[in-house]
């Protein structure tokens, strides 16, 4: 029984540094893209 306690629990442990780890991609991802905009938007002005 202790044994399948510590895998759910390692299991969610898992799933929830994924989860971080995908909102961290999205987030940089978004960054970058709001980065290319202001880049385009200064080369269109030139």
């Amino acid at each position: 029984m202790k044994k399948l306690i510590a895998l759910l629990a390692l299991g969610c442990a898992v799933l929830a540094g994924c989860n971080t780890m995908s909102g961290i991609g999205k987030d940089i991802q978004a960054g970058g893209q709001k980065l290319e905009n202001a880049a385009d938007n200064t080369k269109q002005k030139m």
